[in-house]
C-alpha cells in the first residue's frame, strides 16, 4: 500500500505549550478557588491564529504524559495544527502557567511552573529536518530558547535549516527575563537568533533592552544592518512602524507607520503581540510582492492585536478568515 505525501505546510514553528488556569475571581492567586482551563503558549498562540485563518501549520515539541499534555494536544489538533512531530514524554510533566484575573485591563499577575517540563528536553538532534522543510516558513520566539539550552540550541538549528532551504524566517523576541540567567545573556542570545532572521517584530520596550534605544527607526536600523530584511515595531496605542532593508540594485529602504485599531476596553493584554504576528505573517504569505504587502499586513496586525485584547485568553480574541474578510482586512 502507498502512503499519499504529506499536504506541505505553510507555517511550521517549536515551543512549549502549557495548561493555563485563569483565576474566575479577582485577587491574589493564593486566596482564588475557582479557574478555567485554557491553552498559552506563545508559539502555539501563533499557530492557532494562523490555522484559523486557513494556513496550513505544524507545531513541534514534546507534551508530557499527563492531564494537561492530553488537553493541550487535542486542543491545539482541534485547531487543525499538525501536531505529527510533538512527542511524548513519559517521564517529564506538561509546563503550566496560572493567571490572576485583572479587572481593570493591566498586566495581570502570573506563576509558571514549567522547569524540567517536557518541552525543556527537545534538543536540535529530534528535529525533522524534511518535516522543517516541508513548510514555507518558520515563526519563533525568544522564550523556547530561554526555556533551556538544548531549547536553545534547536531553535537556532530549525532557523539555520530554514534560511539554507530559501524558506522566510520570522521571529519575535518575546522577552521573558526570568528565563535567562542575566539579562547579558538574554540580549546576546536573543539577538543573535533574531539576526539570522527575515522578519523581526520587536515592541518597543523590547527595542529598548535589546538595541538600546526607544526610537522605532533606531530599532529597525539596528536589525536591518545586521541583515534582517523586514523589522515591525509595535508601539502600543500608537501603532506600529515597519521598516524594509532595501539595497537591491541601490534601492531604498521603504518605511512607513500604521495607526492602532480604537479599543472600546482593554480587558486582557496577554497574546496581543502573538495576534499581532499572526496578521504581519498570515498577511505576507498570503499577499503579493513585498515590500508592497507591508503596510497591509502591519495594518492586519494592529488588527488582531486589538482584537486580542478585549477579550479574556490568549487565543480567544484570534480571528477566523471570515470574521478577517468581514473587517476587510
Amino acid at each position: 500500500m502507498t502512503t499519499a505525501a504529506p499536504i506541505p505546510l505553510d507555517v511550521v514553528t517549536l515551543g512549549e505549550a502549557m495548561a493555563l488556569l485563569v483565576a474566575t475571581t479577582p485577587g491574589p492567586l493564593d486566596t482564588v478557588h475557582g479557574y478555567t482551563l485554557r491553552t498559552a503558549g506563545a508559539e502555539t498562540n501563533v499557530a492557532t491564529g494562523l490555522a484559523r485563518l486557513g494556513l496550513r501549520v505544524g507545531w513541534i515539541s514534546r507534551l508530557g504524559e499527563d492531564a494537561w499534555g492530553r488537553y493541550l494536544h487535542r486542543t491545539l489538533a482541534a485547531e487543525g495544527i499538525d501536531c505529527s512531530r510533538m512527542a511524548w514524554d513519559a517521564d517529564a510533566r506538561t509546563g503550566m502557567m496560572v493567571k490572576a484575573l485583572a479587572t481593570d485591563g493591566s498586566d495581570p499577575p502570573i506563576e509558571y511552573h514549567r522547569r524540567g517540563s517536557a518541552a525543556s528536553r527537545l534538543t536540535p538532534e529530534a528535529l525533522d529536518l524534511d518535516y522543517l522543510q516541508g513548510a514555507r516558513h518558520l515563526h519563533a520566539t525568544g522564550v523556547y530558547p530561554g526555556v533551556s539550552a538544548s531549547c536553545d540550541a534547536a531553535c537556532e538549528r530549525a532557523i539555520q535549516v530554514m534560511r539554507a532551504a530559501g524558506r522566510s524566517v520570522s521571529f519575535d523576541p518575546n522577552l521573558r527575563p526570568t528565563l535567562w540567567p542575566s539579562r547579558e545573556v538574554m540580549v546576546e542570545r536573543i539577538n543573535a537568533l533574531a539576526c539570522q532572521c527575515h522578519w523581526v517584530l520587536p515592541g518597543q520596550a523590547e527595542g529598548e533592552v535589546l538595541c538600546g534605544t526607544r526610537d522605532p527607526e533606531g530599532i529597525a536600523r539596528f536589525y536591518l544592518d545586521r541583515g534582517v530584511q523586514l523589522v515591525v515595531v509595535k508601539l502600543g496605542p500608537d501603532g506600529a512602524y515597519w521598516r524594509w532593508r532595501g539595497g537591491q540594485r541601490g534601492a531604498p529602504d521603504a518605511w512607513g507607520q500604521v495607526p492602532a485599531f480604537a479599543v472600546a476596553q482593554v480587558v486582557d493584554t496577554v497574546g496581543a503581540g502573538d495576534g499581532f504576528a499572526v496578521g504581519v505573517i498570515s498577511a505576507l504569505l498570503q499577499g503579493g510582492r513585498l515590500p508592497d504587502e507591508v503596510p497591509r499586513a502591519v495594518r492586519r496586525g494592529a488588527w488582531i492585536g486589538a482584537q486580542a485584547v478585549q477579550v479574556r485568553g490568549d487565543t480567544e480574541g484570534l480571528p477566523s478568515a471570515a470574521q478577517l474578510a468581514a473587517a476587510g482586512l
